[in-house]
């Protein structure tokens, strides 16, 4: 009984937060234009609570440089989805 009980509780964790996540609103590196995903695993980086995905590692530099830049091309990305 426990233990069905403690996979619900999970599934409903694990569920929930999956709906409460929103998409990311890119398809492409806000720093190269490269698709996400075409260079392997889109390397993910948050500035003040909003996450960027860049398209590889050698992109960190450029986004270090202007994080507020790359954050607001993500957020407004969003306002118009």
């Amino acid at each position: 009984m426990k233990t069905k009980l403690i996979i619900t509780f999970f599934g409903l964790i694990l569920s929930a937060s999956a709906v409460d996540a929103p998409a990311y609103p890119l398809t492409t590196c806000v720093i190269s234009g490269e698709k996400l995903g075409g260079m392997g695993k889109p390397v993910k980086v948050t500035h003040e609570g909003t996450e960027v995905q860049l398209c590889c590692k050698s992109c960190l530099k450029d986004f270090k440089a202007d994080p507020a830049k790359y954050a607001k091309m993500v957020t407004d990305a969003a306002a118009k989805k």
